[in-house]
């Protein structure tokens, strides 16, 4: 004998297959909407509801269990997993070495997605003693720990400073999934920041080779300026461009232009260096 709830489950699969990842919220809504209209049992609980669509249709939980602020999603069949990452935060994007490896600019498959969801508040500014500087780069750079494993993938929410969303794309590479990613210049910059979340200072250098042909110095430059860092990431960036030979000499005067007031360091906690005294940099010896 066919119950009730198989009979309506055509009407249920079609409703669901309409929107393709949906919040434990939004499957309430349509549960309680579509109630009585589906002619659905009395009886039946919006838990055993959920359940019957896992075992009898396509729909899927997707449980990513941060440590700070946990999600679960739904969706109808199998679905990109940056798009699962895209639903937690509307406004969220891909940044690092994840839009490093959307913009060609790494031969690696990073195991690691690196999702950015910026702050609330403005920061930077503010201008550093040589003495404060020095102290901060000889430490270790903070890294954030609010990930989850997700089979052999890592998924690390960031949030970083509140920047208007600048430098942020939206793809759609699976359609009718769209996501949001750095571009180029949005990119160079945030490795530059971060290179602990882009694979590296060696990883780095080759995006920089690679983005040669690509990249705006006028956009690095505006973008540069909006952001107003606290410390002269421009002086790691115009090395960078220098390091790769694919730069003219306009190119690097215009990053140059910014200022060398300030002795800088690539990295945070390098333990042998050598010093750069065209870009007043310090960067790892043998590097």
């Amino acid at each position: 004998m066919v119950t009730k709830l198989e009979k309506a489950a055509p009407k249920i699969f079609k409703a669901l297959a309409e929107q393709p990842i949906r919040t434990h919220s939004d499957l309430q809504i349509l549960f309680r909407e579509k109630n009585k209209a589906w002619e659905l049992p009395v009886t039946l609980s919006f838990n055993k509801f959920i359940q019957f669509a896992i075992e009898h249709g396509k729909l899927q939980r997707h449980r990513l269990e941060f440590p700070h602020r946990p999600a679960t999603r739904y969706s109808w069949g199998d679905v990109p997993l940056e798009s699962i990452i895209q639903s937690i935060h509307p406004k969220g994007y891909f940044s690092h070495y994840t839009a490093m490896q959307h913009h060609d600019l790494t031969e690696q498959i990073p195991k690691t997605i690196y999702f950015n969801i910026e702050q609330k508040l403005t920061g930077g500014g503010t201008e550093p003693s040589q003495t404060a500087m020095d102290r901060a780069f000889k430490g270790k750079c903070r890294v954030s720990k609010n990930s989850v494993n997700v089979g052999e993938r890592t998924i690390r929410i960031l949030n970083g400073r509140n920047t208007g969303e600048m430098g942020v794309i939206t793809i759609a590479d699976d359609n009718p999934f769209e996501k949001r990613v750095t571009n180029i210049e949005r990119t160079l910059i945030d490795i530059t920041v971060r290179p602990v979340y882009s694979g590296g200072v060696f990883q780095v250098a080759e995006a920089f080779v690679a983005a040669a042909s690509e990249v705006s110095i006028e956009r690095i430059t505006t973008y540069l300026r909006r952001l107003n860092f606290t410390y002269p990431y421009h002086q790691s960036i115009g090395y960078y461009m220098d390091r790769s030979g694919k730069f003219s000499h306009s190119q690097l005067d215009a990053i140059r232009e910014l200022g060398l007031e300030h002795d800088f360091y690539l990295d945070y906690g390098m333990k042998k260096t050598k010093y750069v005294e065209k870009w007043r940099l310090h960067v790892p010896q043998g590097f």
